[in-house]
Order: C-alpha cells, then structure tokens, then sequence
C-alpha cells in the first residue's frame, strides 16, 4: 500500500518497503498551527494508541502529535531538531515526525483514505 492514509488528528501515515509506517502532520494541520519553530521528538519505545508521542510547537500555539496505532516506534527525524521548519516546507516529505511498526499491520487500512480526509476537512470547513 502505497497511498497515504490518515487520521481526524490531521495526521499522514504512509507504510514503507520494510513494514514501517512513517507518520507526520498533514499541510492543513501545519497551515493551522502556523510557523513551527520546535519539535519534541519521541522516545524509541512502544506507545498505545492515541498516546502522545511528540510536540510540535509553532508561534501560535503547541500541539500534540499522536500515535495513530499501537506499535514501537524505531526512528525519528532528527533533521526536525535543528530545522524544524522542515514541517512547514514539506509536511509530507522531509518533515516527518516518525516510523514506527504497528502491533498490528493491518489496522493501517482501515484508517482514513485521502476521499474520506478531503471530506472531513470539508465538513470542518463547513461546520
């Protein structure tokens, strides 16, 4: 599975060739958080669902980066330490947060596809 999938926390997951999911925040949520200017990263350990495993502060405000899954976190992105502004230039790329390997593989597919995001950003939108 190639495609991004995602969260209701503005979170992207994309799986990799070696069965890690690497997980960052969507252009929406860095366009809603601002000029990020820190990021926590998170410890290599296992992590429940829905825990928080990283910070990212912006001028507006900090926020919380969830694990989308339970599952073990193995790298993070170091690049965010000294240039966190790497989650504004290219959130879907070099500004990744993490990979981690999920307890359970599968669950990533049921998790929001880019149809069933673009609606939930629509409905916030229009709410």
């Amino acid at each position: 599975m190639s495609e991004l999938r995602f969260t209701e926390d503005h979170e992207w997951l994309r799986v990799e060739t070696d069965g890690s999911v690497t997980v960052g925040i969507t252009a929406y949520a860095q366009q809603a958080l601002g000029d990020v200017v820190y990021v926590q990263l998170p410890e290599l350990q296992h992590y429940d669902q829905a825990s928080e495993a990283s910070t990212v502060e912006s001028v507006k405000a900090a926020s919380g980066v969830y694990m989308p899954l339970a599952g073990e976190i193995v790298a993070v992105n170091e690049q965010l330490a000294e240039q966190p502004e790497l989650v504004n230039e290219q959130p879907l790329g070099a500004g990744w947060f993490f990979r981690f390997v999920p307890d359970q593989p599968d669950a990533v597919a049921d998790l929001l596809d880019q149809d069933a995001y673009d609606r939930l950003l629509n409905a916030s939108v229009d709410a």
